[in-house]
């Protein structure tokens, strides 16, 4: 079985108000790239990962007028995609959804939010936690709730998965070199609180004999800005429990690798349009995290990077697809399932 994530740039606004797929030759959201462009490269990469589920972060804004289901649904069925079926959790007010797209003829999937008396609150509440040490409390919500999802294959086998995008630590906003730094202090606070958070409803999950994937856009990796030390480890490192038992931490290859010495090679899922160098940069914000025991069924990690994976270098119209498609590149993660396709 295959398991993806996502982030798809401005997905929303090749729909209309009304949820009509705008596939004309107006610009989209992305730099120089038209909707039909941006709508065909999607189609294209969407088509080569072809995964059993995809998590799509920045999915189509759900709104009175609209619904990402649809939009997702109706994307599918223009690009003949088997990955035709869409699943919501709770939608917000930032036009980002965190959705699902999968093949029903491979799985089933339901959103299955979890917590309350006796455990974490649930995703589209609210956590009371001291952030910085004050003996004061600190409630902290979610932007974007993490989707829960109860995901069964054809032959029985049950997994959970969380779908994230965690909050970002840029100080946007700020008006000074001082406020600069305040904001990214504050925002990696909020962040870390969200991933504190987010791991303890993996431990329930553990508790509970269950096994967890997390993925999404965690806007974070160890190493990758100064202030973690002020707080003594990245958020991802928070997710995964790293320095805990064994059986109890989340696996993922690429969390790992930022661990080399400074000039180390470090792998990439995202890149970024820098105005003031007038130049790119990358890195690595998308994760698959699994749990022990799905590690026993020969996970294979892959970034669809468009200069750093062979094959995709090598396939001109598929390296251009994932530069038009998105900043950045989808992840995936094989894992074998008996009897699944």
């Amino acid at each position: 079985m295959r398991i993806a994530t996502y982030n798809v740039e401005w997905f929303t606004e090749l729909f209309d108000r009304r949820g009509k797929i705008l596939d004309d030759a107006a610009w989209s959201a992305r730099y120089q790239v038209s909707r039909a462009e941006q709508l065909g490269a999607l189609g294209i990469v969407f088509t080569a990962i072809d995964a059993d589920v995809v998590l799509i972060v920045e999915a189509p804004d759900d709104n009175g007028r609209r619904s990402t289901v649809a939009m997702l649904e109706a994307f599918a069925a223009l690009f003949g995609l088997r990955q035709r079926r869409a699943l919501l959790g709770f939608a917000n007010e930032t036009q980002q959804e965190i959705a699902l797209l999968y093949d029903p003829d491979v799985v089933s999937a339901r959103h299955d939010p979890r917590g309350g008396p006796g455990a974490s609150p649930r995703f589209d509440k609210s956590l009371r936690i001291d952030l910085d040490i004050d003996a004061t409390l600190d409630t902290v919500t979610f932007s974007k709730p993490p989707l829960e999802v109860e995901l069964e294959t054809k032959t029985g086998a049950r997994l959970r998965l969380i779908g994230v995008h965690i909050k970002s630590k840029a100080p946007h906003g700020a008006r000074s070199a001082e406020s600069e730094t305040r904001i990214a202090i504050e925002n990696r606070r909020k962040q870390l609180a969200q991933c504190i958070w987010l791991r303890q409803r993996v431990d329930e999950h553990l508790d509970a004999g269950e096994d967890v994937i997390v993925l999404g856009d965690f806007n974070d990796g160890p190493g990758l800005d100064e202030y973690e030390k002020l707080f003594g480890r990245s958020g991802v490192e928070t997710v995964l429990g790293a320095g805990g038992p064994a059986e109890r931490q989340l696996h993922d290859p690429h969390a790992r690798l930022h661990r080399g010495h400074a000039t180390a090679a470090a792998p990439s899922s995202a890149r970024f349009y820098q105005v003031e160098q007038e130049q790119y940069f990358s890195a690595m914000l998308d994760y698959i995290m699994v749990s022990a025991g799905l590690c026993g069924r020969a996970p294979r990690w892959r970034i669809w990077h468009p200069f750093d994976d062979p094959v995709c270098y090598r396939t001109p119209e598929l390296r251009e697809a994932l530069l038009q498609a998105s900043d950045h590149f989808p992840v995936t993660l094989d894992l074998e399932f008996g009897g699944v396709r």
